[in-house]
C-alpha cells in the first residue's frame, strides 16, 4: 500500500487537475488517502477494500502510462470515481472493530478535518472571518477532547451529551468540507458562496451550543484524581515542568491578567510540593513516587491547556479546578513532612478518593523475589564458553597475595556472573586451596540476619534452628571466631550483591594474612570499587557466536545432535541472541517445546526478540534493574528505546537530549551536560549501558544498550505512555509523550498526530507543512539530517532542542531554545537571529554562507550563554564580535580563513578572552602560510591544531598550558623538525596524537610525567626508546606510518616485557 501511495502522491502533486474542483485538490485528495490508510491500520475489519481497491488501481494506472499521465483518460474517470466514494470518509468513523476509543476516534477526525483546512488556506487565497472563526472553535474542540477530565475512558458516560454534539458539529464541518470542495458536480458548475456562508453560519451557531454546555460541565464537574497519563516522573522532570509553566505565564499569557494570576497561584503551589518533595525523599519516603506521579501528571494538565487552543473562558473555569487538585495532595503531604512516617501511618487520616491507595500500590508494585529463585538457569551442569574466564578469576583467587582480597565479577543481568561464580566455587583447585568456602545469594531483598546464618551453617556444623534465635550482632561474632583463626584461609562468594550491603558486612570476615578471598558478583560497577582500594573489578565478556550456538545446542538437544536441516537456521538464532546467555536459554526453552522442524524455527528467528521479550522469567530479571533506578535515571534509561537497534548513540547527543527533555537536575556552578554525563556513567556502572568507543581524554564517546534490554525499554516506555516506538506505518493517534520514527519509509503527507506529543525524533514524511500544527507541547524535535522545513516552525513556545538538515527563518521566535543542530546556516540568521537567542548554550553547524554585509554594528548583538559552538568561519574582526559576545563557552570549533591579502592573510582571534574555554579545536585553511599562534586560554583542557606552522616559542607555549590533557597536531610543522620540549611543560598531558606530520621528537621519560596515550598516525620519525620508560604510558598507536616507526613501537615494547613492563600496548595497523 506505501508503495501505491507514493506513485498516487507523484500523480497528484503534478499538474493534473480536476476541473470541478479547487487546484490544491491534489494535496488534499492526497490528505484523504492517507487518514484513510491510517484508519485502516486501526481497524480489525476490512471494510475500506473498495476504497482501498480504488487506491491501488490509480497507482496502477500511473505506473502504467506514465508518460501520458497529464492526458490519461483512464487516470481521471478512476479519480472522479474514487473522489465520489470518498464522501463516507467526511464523518466520525464508527469505533467499532478499532484499538481508539470514541473520544480519541472523534479527536482524530476533527484533526483530519484541521489538516483539510491547511490544505485549502494553502491553495485558495479567499476566506473570510466565519471560514476563520469554524478553523478557531474545531481548534479548542480538540483540545477539549484530549482535557484530562474529558480524555479519560472512564469519562465517556458523564460527558456523553457534550460529546454527541460535538460529533454532530464535526460531522456537520465534514459534510460542508466534502460539498464545496471535493463534491464533482456538471463541468460548468460554479461554487456558491451565499449558500457556503449560510452553511458556515449554521456550524458555528452549533458550536456556541456547544459550548455552553461546555460551560455548565466545567462548573458542574467534580475534582478527583484520574489515571496519571505516565508513571515514569522524576524530582527533575517535575522542576522541567516548573520551568515550563514559568515560560507561559510570562511569555504566552502576559497580556491576560486574570489567567495570568491564576497560573502565577498554581505555579508558587506546585513549587511548595517541589518543597515537600525534596524533604521526602532525603527522609526516604516509600510514598515520595507515587505523589510524585500524581502531582506531575497535574502539571502535564496545566501545561496542556495553556500550550492548546482553549479560550480564555475555559481556563478561567478550569484552573480553579487543577488548584482543587493540587490541595487534594498538598493535605496528605503536609502530614508527612509533618510527622514521622510511623506516626502517620498510625494517625493520619485517609486521604480523599484513595489518594494514599493508589500511592502505595504503585510503589509496591515490584515483587520483592530473590534472584536466585526467579532467574532462569543458565546452565543446570551445563557450562559453556567463558572457561578463559574461569580461569583468570580462579588464578585471582590463587594468587600469591597474603592478604585478604575482594574480587568483583561485573556485568549487565543475563550474562552468566552467578553460574561462573558456581564453576568457581566447586572447581577442584580452590576446594584444595581454602579450608572454609561459602556461597551465599544475597539479591535486592538483602537480609542482614538470613545472610549470616546461611554463611555460618555453610561453614561450620551450625543448625538453623539454634541460630535463628540469636540477634544479628551474636551471629556476626560467631562468623567472625570462626574465621579469625591462625592460618585459616576461606573463601566467601557473595552473589548479586547490590550497594551497602558490604560495608554492612565486612567487619565480620577478619583480616588474618592467610589468603583469604572475597568474590561479589554484581551489576553495579561501583561496588567493587568501593570495596576496598585492592579491589580487582572483572568485567565478563559475552558469548562468541560459536559459545551461543554450542549452548543452544545443549539446552535444546541435550546429548543428541542437532539435525541437519536445523543448523543454519539454528546458527542464525544463536547469532540473534547477541552473546547474552540469558537470552539463548530463554530462546532454547521455546525450541525445545515446539516442533523440531525448519518452518517452525524459521518463525522463531523471525520473532526471536518477541520471545524473548515475552518470556516473563526473563524480562523479571532485567526488569528488577530498572525497577531499583534511582528515580532520576529511570527516563534516562528509557530513552535508549529512541534509537535504532544495535547502533551505537553519541554520547553528546544523547546527554544532550537528557538536558533538553527535562531529565537532568540543574545544579549552581555546574554544567547541565556534565550532570547528565554523570547519569551516563551511573548507568554504566550498573552494567546497563555498553561503553562503545572511548575520547582521547579517556571519556566515554558512544555508548549502547543490549538488545534485550532495549526491548525491554521499548515495553515499559509504551506501557507507561512514555514513548512509542514506529517502525513503519504512523499509527492514527498517539497518545505518548515521545513519538520516534525509525522508518525513512513512512508515505509523504501522512503526519503524525498526538494530543500531548513533547519529543518528535527520527524521520518524518514529507514535505511536511503542516507537521506541528497539532504539537504545541513540544520540546525536543531531532530529526533525521535528510530532512528539511517544508513550512516555518510556529506556536513551539517550549522547544528546547532542534536538529534538521537546514534552519528554518522562523526559528528565532523559539525564544527557550538551547540546543540547536543544523548542517548549513545563512549569515543573516547567524547575525539577525542566532544570536539574539539568549538561551542558546549549543549551537553546531557544518558549514555557514559567507556574510552578506560584513560591517556590524555592536547592537546586532547581545551577550549571549552559548556554551560550545561549532563551527565559526573566521575572516576579520567583524567574526571576533561573536567570541567577544560568548564569554561562557567552554568549547569552541572554528576554521581560520585565507583571505589572500599579502599583508594579512587571515586574521587570528584573540582567545585569552574567552577564560571559560576548556576545548579549543582550530583548522587553518591554506597550509604553508605563516600562522603565529598569539595567544591560548589559561584554561584550556583540550587543543585541536590542523595546518599549523608552529616555532619553538608557540611551543613553549603550549607546553605551559598548566591543565592541557590532550594535544591533536594535525598536519602541522614544527620549526626545524624538531620538538625539544623544555622539563617544566606537558606537566598534565595524558594524551598525544601526531597526525600526517614530520619531526623528530627529542624527548625523554621526564618530558612527559603523566602520558597514557601515544597515537602516530602518518607519521615517519622513529620513536626515542625512552617514551617506553614513562611510567604512565599504557598504549601507543601507530598507524599507517613507515617501517621506520613500526620497528621502533615494536622496540620499545620489546624492551618493556623484558623489563617486566606487561601493561604497555602497542597496537601497530599497517
Amino acid at each position: 500500500m506505501n508503495r501505491s501511495i507514493y506513485h498516487l502522491t507523484a500523480a497528484l502533486q503534478s499538474e493534473i487537475v480536476i476541473p470541478e474542483l479547487p487546484d490544491c485538490s491534489g494535496d488534499m485528495i492526497l490528505t484523504v488517502c492517507h487518514y484513510i490508510i491510517k484508519l485502516c491500520s486501526s481497524r480489525e475489519d476490512q471494510q475500506d477494500d473498495k476504497v482501498i481497491s480504488l487506491i491501488e488501481k490509480l497507482s496502477d494506472s500511473v505506473k502504467n502510462d506514465r508518460t501520458d499521465i497529464f492526458e490519461n483518460q483512464s487516470f481521471a474517470i478512476l479519480l472522479r470515481s474514487f473522489v465520489t466514494e470518498l464522501k463516507v470518509y467526511f464523518k466520525v468513523p464508527n469505533s467499532k472493530g478499532t484499538t481508539l476509543n470514541p473520544i480519541e476516534l472523534l479527536a482524530v477526525f476533527i484533526d483530519f478535518l484541521l489538516e483539510i483546512y491547511d490544505g485549502i488556506w494553502y491553495g485558495i487565497s479567499v476566506y473570510d472571518d466565519s471560514f476563520v472563526s469554524c478553523q478557531t472553535e474545531l481548534k479548542f474542540l480538540i483540545t477539549f477532547l484530549g482535557d484530562k477530565p474529558v480524555s479519560q475512558p472512564t469519562s465517556l458516560d458523564e460527558n456523553k451529551n457534550v460529546l454527541t454534539d460535538i460529533e454532530a458539529v464535526a460531522n456537520d464541518v465534514g459534510s460542508f468540507f466534502y460539498s464545496f470542495f471535493f463534491h464533482i458536480e456538471e463541468e460548468d458548475w460554479t461554487p456558491d458562496y451565499h449558500s457556503r456562508d449560510l452553511a458556515l453560519d449554521d456550524i458555528l451557531e452549533k458550536v456556541e451550543q456547544v459550548n455552553e454546555k461546555i460551560k455548565e460541565q466545567c462548573i458542574a464537574a467534580s475534582w478527583k484524581m484520574l489515571t496519571p497519563n505516565t508513571s515514569v516522573v522524576s524530582l527533575f522532570l517535575f522542576d522541567s515542568l516548573l520551568d515550563d509553566l514559568k515560560v507561559l505565564m510570562i511569555q504566552k499569557y502576559e497580556t491576560s491578567i486574570d489567567v495570568k494570576d491564576q497560573i502565577r497561584t498554581i505555579h508558587e503551589e506546585l513549587k511548595l510540593l517541589r518543597f515537600f518533595f525534596e524533604h521526602m525523599e532525603v527522609q526516604q519516603h516509600p510514598e515520595l513516587e507515587g505523589f510524585l506521579i500524581q502531582t506531575s501528571d497535574i502539571a502535564y494538565e496545566v501545561l496542556y491547556i495553556l500550550t492548546s487552543y482553549a479560550h480564555v473562558w475555559y481556563l478561567t473555569l478550569r484552573l480553579p479546578q487543577v488548584m482543587e487538585k493540587i490541595k487534594l495532595i498538598r493535605m496528605p503531604l503536609e502530614k508527612l513532612n509533618k510527622y514521622p512516617t510511623e506516626q502517620v501511618s498510625s494517625q493520619a487520616e485517609k486521604p480523599p478518593e484513595d489518594i494514599l491507595a493508589d500511592f502505595h500500590a504503585e510503589a509496591n508494585r515490584i515483587e520483592e523475589v530473590s534472584l536466585e529463585a526467579q532467574t532462569p538457569s543458565i546452565e543446570e551442569n551445563i557450562f559453556v564458553g567463558l572457561d578463559d574466564e574461569a580461569n583468570e578469576i580462579t588464578k585471582l583467587l590463587l594468587g600469591n597475595q597474603k592478604g585478604q582480597q575482594i574480587i568483583s565479577i561485573w556485568g549487565m543481568p543475563g550474562l552468566g556472573k552467578t553460574t561462573l561464580a558456581k564453576k568457581i566455587y566447586s572447581d577442584d583447585r580452590i576446594v584444595q586451596y581454602f579450608h572454609k568456602r561459602a556461597s551465599c545469594v544475597i539479591s535486592q531483598t538483602y537480609n542482614k540476619k538470613n545472610t549470616l546464618i546461611s554463611i555460618l551453617m555453610l561453614m561450620s556444623n551450625f543448625e538453623r534452628e539454634g541460630l535463628s534465635e540469636l540477634d544479628e550482632d551474636t551471629l556476626g561474632g560467631k562468623l567472625y571466631q570462626s574465621l579469625c583463626g591462625k592460618g585459616i584461609r576461606y573463601l566467601i562468594i557473595l552473589d548479586d550483591i547490590w550497594e551497602d550491603v558490604w560495608s554492612d558486612l565486612h567487619r565480620y570476615f577478619p583480616e588474618n594474612q592467610s589468603g583469604s578471598r572475597i568474590l561479589f558478583t554484581t551489576r553495579f560497577q561501583k561496588i567493587g570499587f568501593q570495596a576496598s582500594e585492592k579491589s580487582i573489578v572483572h568485567n565478563l565478556r559475552f558469548l562468541t557466536d560459536d559459545e551461543c550456538w554450542k549452548l543452544l545446542q545443549m539446552k535444546v538437544f541435550h546429548d543428541v545432535p542437532c539435525p541437519l536441516e536445523l543448523v543454519d537456521i539454528g546458527m542464525k538464532i544463536a547469532r540473534n541472541c547477541d552473546g547474552l546467555p540469558l537470552a539463548v536459554v530463554v530462546i532454547a526453552a521455546v525450541l525445545a517445546n515446539i516442533k523440531k522442524n525448519k518452518t517452525k524455527w524459521e518463525e522463531v528467528a523471525e520473532s526471536l526478540g518477541t520471545h524473548i521479550s515475552k518470556d516473563n522469567s526473563c524480562m523479571k530479571i532485567l526488569e528488577l534493574s530498572y525497577n531499583y533506578l534511582p528515580m532520576h535515571l529511570k527516563p534516562c534509561f528509557l530513552y535508549f528505546g529512541a534509537f535504532e537497534e544495535d547502533t551505537e548513540i553519541p554520547v553528546q547527543k544523547l546527554t544532550s537530549l537528557w538536558v533538553a527533555e527535562g531529565f537532568v537536575e540543574k545544579v549552581k556552578q555546574k554544567n547541565s551536560n556534565a550532570v547528565s554525563y554523570g547519569y551516563l556513567t551511573d548507568l554504566i556502572s550498573r552494567g546497563l549501558v555498553q561503553v562503545g568507543k572511548r575520547k582521547s581524554d579517556g571519556g566515554v564517546k558512544t555508548c549502547y544498550v543490549h538488545d534485550l534490554l532495549r526491548e525491554m525499554c521499548l515495553t515499559i516506555a509504551e506501557k507507561d505512555n512514555f514513548m512509542k516506538v514506529i517502525q513503519n506505518q504512523l499509527p492514527i493517534y498517539v497518545p505518548h509523550h515521545r513519538l520516534i520514527i525509525l522508518s525513512s519509509s513512512i508515505t509523504p503527507f501522512s503526519r503524525p498526530f498526538g494530543l500531548h506529543v513533547r519529543s518528535l525524533l527520527g524521520y518524518l514524511p514529507s514535505p511536511s507543512k503542516f507537521i506541528f500544527s497539532n504539537m504545541e507541547l513540544v520540546k525536543v524535535l531531532d530529526l533525521s539530517p535528510r530532512w528539511s522545513l517544508g513550512t516555518e516552525i510556529e506556536k513551539l513556545d517550549l522547544l528546547r532542542f532542534f536538529r534538521a538538515s537546514a534552519m528554518p527563518s522562523s526559528i528565532g521566535i523559539c525564544r527557550n531554545l538551547e540546543y540547536l543542530f543544523v548542517d548549513t546556516v545563512r549569515s543573516d540568521q547567524l547575525q539577525n537571529v542566532i544570536f539574539k537567542m539568549v538561551t542558546l548554550r549549543h549551537l553546531h553547524f557544518k558549514g555557514v554562507d559567507d556574510w552578506h554585509e560584513r560591517e556590524f554594528m555592536d547592537e546586532s548583538f547581545q551577550i549571549n550563554n552559548l556554551e560550545a559552538f561549532s563551527t565559526l568561519l573566521i575572516k576579520d574582526e567583524n567574526d571576533m564580535k561573536i567570541l567577544r559576545y560568548s564569554p561562557f563557552l567552554r568549547k569552541l570549533k572554528c576554521k581560520l580563513a585565507f583571505v589572500g591579502n599579502s599583508s594579512a592573510p587571515y586574521y587570528y582571534p584573540t582567545l585569552n578572552l574567552l577564560n571559560h574555554l576548556e576545548s579549543l579545536s582550530m583548522l587553518f585553511e591554506a597550509f604553508g602560510i605563516i600562522s603565529n599562534l598569539i595567544s591560548l586560554p589559561l584554561n584550556l583542557r583540550k587543543l585541536t591544531l590542523t595546518n599549523f606552522k608552529l616555532n619553538s616559542k608557540e611551543m613553549k607555549m603550549i607546553g605551559e598550558l598548566p591543565k592541557l590533557e590532550v594535544l591533536k597536531l594535525e598536519s602541522a610543522r614544527i620549526e626545524d623538525y624538531k620538538w625539544n620540549p623544555n622539563e617544566d611543560e606537558f606537566q598534565q598531558l595524558r594524551f598525544l596524537k601526531l597526525y600526517n606530520m614530520r619531526v623528530e621528537l627529542n624527548v625523554s621519560s621526564d618530558d612527559f610525567p603523566r602520558l597514557e596515550q601515544l597515537v602516530l598516525t602518518k607519521f615517519d620519525t622513529a620513536i626515542p626508546s625512552s617514551l617506553g620508560d614513562i611510567p604512565t604510558l599504557v598504549k601507543i598507536e601507530v598507524k599507517w606510518c613507515t617501517k621506520e616507526v613500526e620497528e621502533s613501537a615494536s622496540e620499545i615494547q620489546d624492551e618493556q616485557i623484558d623489563n617486566g613492563n606487561e601493561l604497555l600496548k602497542v597496537i601497530i595497523i599497517s
